[in-house]
């Protein structure tokens, strides 16, 4: 029998998923995080740091009716619960806590987890779940936080040829190549079948979010609720030179979705198609832009979603 009950128990241990990537310099860091998991999680915690994506099916697929602690930033979420979906275990694994060591963080920032690593930790095994929505695309890619067309997906194109050097400032430098580049996208939007851009109007961006903010706390989508059931849906139409300035400066400031030229509505279900072959954009998904170009995408919000950890007492993105 005892061997048994110690079988149960490892069962329940939490699932904690290292990047292999991790640089020497964070090796101690990780290492610090890795003792404070362990300190606070009644279960113990199993570290695992997959080699290859075979191995972190496999760790994922391990997570049945077990918490996991991601250890890294919004794309190692993305990472997660993809695999997750992928395998059909939604609703099947517990809780997810995030220990943030990524660049952006916007997941965590929204759902008012700490930045610090080792309080994060805490967060991470002991905090209070929370449901959260997810979507998916129809070529089967999940969103966990935003996705983007038109603009925004540009900058971050951009961002992604300096990040090694400018790090988070890659953010703004490469926001600021492509307003300055873009001139808009003909594109018709739908939400719930309702069409909200087919004016012939060129769009500059279309964001859907979960999350409220992206690029390391740019407030993209501020009234977005990650529980509400909900895709908030913001897409901008001023494309001209001062139009494009005067969006980036209301972005930063979370003003944008007030002005004239911007349309703000939520749904289930939104699909983005380009007018002409010219119109064809890239999509960005929580901050990874697709290599090719795309003349139609349409997304829908799953029925079931997964849950976080966060803070006792916090709101994040839903208040």
């Amino acid at each position: 029998m005892a061997e048994d009950h110690t079988a149960r128990d490892e069962d329940r241990r939490v699932l904690v998923l290292s990047n292999s990537a991790a640089g020497s310099s964070e090796e101690g860091l990780v290492e610090r995080v890795c003792g404070e998991l362990e300190s606070c999680s009644p279960s113990g915690t199993e570290v695992v740091t997959p080699a290859d994506d075979e191995e972190y099916a496999a760790a994922v697929a391990s997570a049945v009716g077990r918490d996991v602690v991601v250890m890294g930033g919004d794309g190692s979420v993305h990472r997660l619960l993809q695999a997750v979906h992928d395998q059909d275990l939604l609703g099947r694994i517990g809780a997810v806590g995030v220990v943030p060591l990524g660049t952006g963080n916007d997941l965590v920032r929204g759902a008012g987890i700490p930045l610090d690593p080792q309080e994060a930790a805490r967060v991470a095994v002991a905090g209070a779940p929370t449901a959260r929505g997810l979507m998916v695309d129809d070529t089967g890619a999940v969103v966990v936080n935003a996705v983007h067309a038109g603009v925004a997906a540009e900058a971050t194109a951009h961002a992604g040829d300096v990040k090694g050097v400018l790090g988070k400032a890659a953010y703004g430098w490469g926001a600021l190549r492509a307003g300055l580049t873009s001139k808009g996208w003909h594109l018709r939007v739908s939400v719930d079948g309702e069409s909200i851009a087919d004016d012939g109007r060129p769009e500059l961006m279309v964001t859907l979010a979960l999350g409220s903010s992206v690029g390391g706390g740019t407030p993209v989508a501020p009234h977005a609720r990650a529980d509400d059931g909900q895709v908030e849906v913001v897409v901008a139409h001023g494309v001209s030179p001062a139009a494009r300035v005067r969006f980036a400066l209301d972005l930063r400031k979370g003003r944008h979705t007030q002005r004239e030229d911007v349309t703000l509505t939520s749904g289930r279900e939104v699909v983005v198609t380009a007018e002409r072959d010219i119109d064809a954009f890239r999509v960005n998904t929580d901050g990874e832009v697709e290599e090719q170009r795309v003349a139609r995408r349409s997304w829908r919000l799953l029925e079931q979603g997964w849950t976080l950890r966060v803070p006792e007492g916090s709101t994040g993105d839903a208040g």
